[in-house]
């Protein structure tokens, strides 16, 4: 867990806590006196030994050639001056000769532990407390709480607006928290890294920014810069407030190269002068300086562990310092010109530095060895950053950013920017990569694949023009989400179409079934009557035909029975005629006897004829009995015709009947087994129309790809839509918003 270690106050405030009330010690009238005995001769206005004048207050508390001598925060411990005058630092003062008398020593450390004061109106120039608190927390590892952003609506009216970009003279990612920090002309602009919206604007009245640097934990961005020739200094931001924290330096020309100790409780510095000053940032003193560049100071970074300090100039000298003693460590050759950036791996043990002669070079920290040299860019590197995640990102002269593995390997190209590129960082929050140039644009691109991802600029718009293009984004958005949402449900509809045919398909085979099923139940139906009037039929034709045999049996007895009646009456025909014949014969031969009584032979033939015609008259009497009898049987035979006649056309017509029902049920089994082989098509047909309908319902590879696109469009076009409304009422909200406070924090 991040610990905050408060630097402690001053030495004074506690003395006037704790001690009473001292005489008042002063320049005028106590040391001036001792400066013009002991020190005038080397430091006055005319000879200024080492840049030091003595014999002036302001001189004297401005310092020498390697800075502030006379600590004004009630520390003589921390006093070059007192320091040497004591003999306990080199060289001693005066040169050469015995220390000075302890009663004026004690006037000067007492002078210095009261504030240093000129005369007895001066009020003690004791420092306050610092406001920035150092982390003992590993600078690579992510701080606790919420991600470092602004927590209150910051200022977005720029300090000044300009018709044309300035270039990109600086630009940082914070290493926590989507946010970038890049250059403008007396301002610092804040961007949101994630949408490029700008989210502040930090005053730099100073001049230009020439380096920006947030915090290892995010919490505070360093901003250092001036006026060329001029002025310089460093200021140090509070994110969450945008307020100034700490004001570091005071130099005579820009500052080009600076940063803040990984604790925060140091802020290197370097620029056109050729000197490092390494500043403590709870007093404001200077720690140390070197003189060791020949050239301006061009690129300065600590390490991550916060044990090293590099600094590059541009006589492609690169030296590494122990960064609290400014002790040199190496000093690293191979650079053929200008170290235009230098950069720590997060683990501290190799340094990469960027060149005017094209080069990245990669040094180890063991034995100071280089260990990869490779050809970057096209007429110089002008910026390179090492990432949290030990890659390197790199632009320059050739206008083209780079992205490298830890070995130096290429891994991508971005899109060439516009102009030469000056200023190069990466962000984990958004995975992106972010490189300005000379004509103020700040490029945002997607380094997982190279995507460009949108613009900003160093010249920002005033907030009423913000507003009006913000206004006019935002009718664009709504309208996009319109066109995207009429898309996706184009797209939809169609699917959902597609899967309702499918599902009325599935449901048309149930009803096609059920079509068949009653088809086929209809069938068997009527076929069971069919073979119910089949069996019924042939039992009545076996019926029938009994019955007509029967019939055709009696009809021929009864001809057989009519032919013997009519011969029995041809027989009685002639029996009757024999018998008349006889009778009249008979009737003659009496005549005959009656004329000759007495005659034998008469009377033998009478009597002949009488036995002849009892036997005529029995036969006649034979025959009618005969023919009676066979009549009573023809009667008998024709009455049991007529009663076979009746049932006999009573079972042909029910046969007829049940023959017609038959043939009408097989009619109508023909048309159902027809309807059923149409149900059976059409259920065939509607199984496969179905089987097409379900395949084709799902979404295609092809579709599902539109429809996650759309989707995707969709989506990023309310995302874009949320942001300008957001972006709106950001706007909105901080229009009327003063501009932020150039005074440090009390």
């Amino acid at each position: 867990m991040a610990m905050a270690v408060p630097v402690a106050i001053s030495a004074q405030e506690k003395a006037s806590d704790d001690k009473p009330q001292e005489k008042k010690i002063t320049y005028d009238e106590h040391i001036l006196p001792i400066f013009r005995e002991k020190c005038g001769s080397c430091h006055n206005a005319n000879d200024k030994k080492g840049d030091l004048v003595l014999d002036n207050y302001s001189a004297a508390m401005q310092g020498g050639a390697s800075g502030e001598v006379i600590n004004t925060n009630g520390e003589p411990a921390n006093s070059q001056l007192y320091l040497v005058m004591t003999h306990e630092s080199e060289p001693i003062m005066p040169p050469g000769q015995p220390r000075l008398p302890d009663a004026q020593l004690e006037l000067v450390r007492k002078w210095i532990e009261q504030g240093a004061l000129q005369n007895s109106g001066s009020k003690a120039k004791i420092k306050k407390k610092s406001v920035v608190t150092a982390s003992a927390a590993s600078s690579m590892k992510r701080p606790d709480g919420p991600a470092p952003m602004p927590e209150v609506a910051l200022p977005i009216e720029p300090v000044v607006v300009t018709s044309r970009a300035n270039a990109v003279t600086a630009l940082a990612a914070n290493p926590w928290a989507p946010l970038l920090a890049v250059s403008g002309y007396k301002q610092i602009l804040l961007y949101n890294a994630q949408t490029l919206d700008l989210v502040g604007v930090l005053p730099f009245p100073e001049g230009q920014p020439h380096i920006l640097k947030f915090s290892r934990n995010g919490s505070v961005l360093l901003a250092g810069g001036g006026r060329g020739g001029q002025s310089g200094l460093v200021v140090l931001f509070d994110i969450k407030t945008g307020r100034r924290l700490a004001q570091v330096g005071a130099e005579y020309d820009t500052v080009l190269a600076a940063d803040l100790s990984p604790d925060m409780s140091l802020v290197a510095l370097g620029g056109p002068k050729k000197m490092l000053r390494v500043y403590e940032v709870a007093t404001g003193e200077l720690l140390y300086e070197s003189k060791k560049h020949t050239d301006w100071v061009t690129a300065i970074e600590f390490s991550p562990d916060g044990v090293l300090l590099a600094s590059g100039d541009r006589s492609n000298g690169l030296v590494v310092w122990e960064a609290y003693t400014g002790r040199e460590f190496y000093f690293l050759t191979g650079h053929t010109g200008s170290i235009n950036d230098v950069s720590w791996s997060p683990d501290s043990n190799t340094l990469a530095s960027g060149s005017e002669d094209g080069t990245i070079r990669l040094w180890e920290m063991q034995n100071g060895g280089q260990i990869k040299n490779f050809n970057a860019h096209g007429g110089g590197v002008q910026a390179l950053d090492f990432t949290l995640d030990v890659r390197i990102v790199s632009t320059g002269r050739d206008r083209v950013t780079k992205l490298f593995d830890a070995n130096g390997n290429k891994q991508r190209d971005f899109p060439a920017t516009q102009d030469v590129g000056m200023e190069v960082c990466y962000s984990g929050e958004t995975d992106r990569v972010y490189a300005g140039d000379m004509a103020g644009r700040v490029y945002a691109w997607n380094a997982k694949d190279g995507a460009v991802f949108g613009q900003c600029v160093t010249n920002p718009a005033s907030v009423t023009a913000q507003l009006a293009a913000a206004q006019t984004e935002l009718t664009g958005s709504q309208q996009k989400v319109a066109a995207a949402n009429e898309a996706l449900e184009s797209l939809r509809k169609q699917l959902a179409d597609r899967q309702k045919a499918a599902e009325e398909a599935s449901k048309m085979v149930g009803v096609r079934e059920a079509e068949l099923n009653a088809r086929n139940e209809a069938k068997t139906g009527k076929q069971n009557d069919v073979s119910r009037l089949e069996q019924q039929l042939v039992g009545m034709k076996q019926q029938l035909s009994k019955q007509q045999q029967e019939f055709d049996q009696a009809t021929k007895a009864l001809e057989v029975a009519v032919t013997k009646l009519n011969g029995q009456k041809g027989d009685l025909q002639k029996a009757r005629e024999a018998f008349d014949a006889t009778q009249k014969a008979l009737d003659e031969a009496r005549n005959r006897l009656n004329g000759d009584a007495e005659n034998v032979d008469q009377k033998n033939i009478v009597s002949d004829l009488e036995g002849k015609l009892k036997s005529a008259k029995d036969q006649v009497d034979l025959i009618e009995a005969a023919v009676k009898e066979q009549a009573t049987t023809v009667s008998g035979l024709e009455k049991q015709l007529e009663e076979r006649k009746q049932p006999l056309a009573a079972g042909k017509a029910e046969l007829n009947t049940v023959d017609a029902k038959l043939t009408t049920g097989r009619d109508e089994l023909k048309a159902l087994d027809s309807a059923r082989s149409n149900a059976e098509q059409a259920l065939k047909n509607a199984r496969m129309e179905a089987e097409q309908r379900m395949k084709t319902a799902p979404a295609t590879e092809d579709e599902k790809k539109q429809l996650a696109e759309r989707e995707a469009a969709l989506k990023t076009a309310q995302e874009v839509l949320s942001r300008w409304q957001g972006r709106i009422s950001t706007i909105e909200a901080a229009r009327n918003l003063p501009p932020l406070s150039t005074a440090v924090v009390e």
